[in-house]
């Protein structure tokens, strides 16, 4: 497998509403996104796939869809508020909005669809909270671990 890879920032506000601590709060971060993107064997010029396609199809996704927004679960108590408070800026999304989660959401779902007949997957996506905090998910992830109910 050959690996190309592009990265892309966007700002954007979360709420983590079950969180213990402040992330339970409206906050927003500069997010980095790091689209690493994998084909078995390289193209006619000699590339996975141009960075060009990669910036098109995956990191203006985000762009368009994220920056400058705010995810609330669909789930949250104050999501049905906050829409209403900002119909165009409070985006409501299925899942927690936690940089793994993030992750996931682009690899399971955003990636396949918008590459879709390239040849190329997305392999992995990692996303930075921050500078000292980070997520990753990728389609090759097969650990298995405990529950977070087992977890100290």
């Amino acid at each position: 497998m050959i690996v190309a890879t592009r990265k892309h920032e966007i700002c954007c506000g979360h709420r983590i509403h079950l969180h213990e601590s402040k992330c339970r709060h409206l906050h927003g971060h500069n997010y980095g996104f790091t689209f690493p993107c994998a084909a078995r064997e390289l193209d006619h010029a000699g590339r996975v796939i141009g960075f060009s396609v990669i910036k098109e199809l995956l990191c203006q996704w985000p762009e368009e869809n994220w920056d400058h927004k705010t995810l609330i679960y669909t789930g949250d108590p104050l999501a049905l508020e906050l829409r209403k408070l900002d119909r165009d800026g409070v985006i409501l999304v299925t899942f927690i909005p936690t940089a793994e989660n993030l992750a996931r959401y682009m690899v399971d779902y955003i990636g396949p669809a918008r590459l879709q007949g390239t040849g190329v997957a997305l392999v992995r996506c990692d996303v930075d909270e921050t500078s000292k905090c980070s997520a990753s998910y990728s389609i090759q992830d097969t650990i298995t671990v405990s529950p977070a109910s087992q977890r100290p």
